[in-house]
């Protein structure tokens, strides 16, 4: 019996140590050398310090911000266990509503979004949240939408905003894949910069 326990051992041992331990060190160490930046979660920097990941969405509410497309997570309400509250862009969650498209509250919260922004056709990432909770890109038609709105916040000339949106829009990988889209918090913080590069 130990004939065969001894050489199973010996695979699996092997096996952990090269697959479970070097196998990872070594990708760890060699995407951390060609793309640090990737590697290390995609964090964006102001004054050298971090402020976020281009790749999890931040809640920004106050008028002079871009906004992000709605967030359904939710949480558990630290004042009563048993509730939950919404919790947007929390980044320790991920996940969708679940709500089927004929959901009464999914209507309301889609109709009460859409009331929020005004009349008109709005794009569906306007007023619909995605399927993580935590998406960092809006669409371009979305970003136009909200630019009359931050430039007379921040008192700044529509057509400069509609640049900087311009600028920070990425186009489909390889010219076909993927939608159009804007990071929102790339924009917030070339809007951040305008601000400060004025006083």
């Amino acid at each position: 019996m130990w004939s065969q326990f001894r050489p199973a051992a010996s695979l699996i041992l092997l096996f952990t140590l090269v697959l479970g331990v070097a196998f990872p060190v070594a990708l760890s160490g060699l995407f951390g050398a060609v793309l640090p930046y990737q590697a290390n979660g995609s964090l964006l920097r102001r004054d050298g310090k971090p402020i976020g990941s281009a790749l999890i969405g931040q809640d920004f509410t106050g008028p002079e911000w871009f906004h992000a497309r709605p967030s359904a997570l939710t949480g558990t309400d630290p004042k009563d266990p048993a509730k939950t509250i919404p919790t947007p862009y929390d980044a320790r969650e991920s996940g969708a509503s679940n709500f089927a498209p004929t959901s009464a509250a999914l209507v309301a919260r889609v109709k009460a979004e859409a009331a929020r922004l005004g009349s008109g056709t709005l794009p569906a990432d306007a007023v619909t949240a995605s399927g993580s909770g935590l998406d960092p890109d809006i669409s371009p038609e979305f970003a136009a939408l909200q630019v009359a709105r931050v430039a007379q916040a921040r008192g700044l000339p529509v057509g400069q905003v509609r640049g900087l949106v311009a600028a920070h829009t990425a186009g489909r990988w390889l010219g076909f894949i993927g939608e159009p889209r804007v990071n929102v918090l790339r924009l917030n913080l070339a809007l951040a910069g305008v601000a400060r590069a004025g006083r």
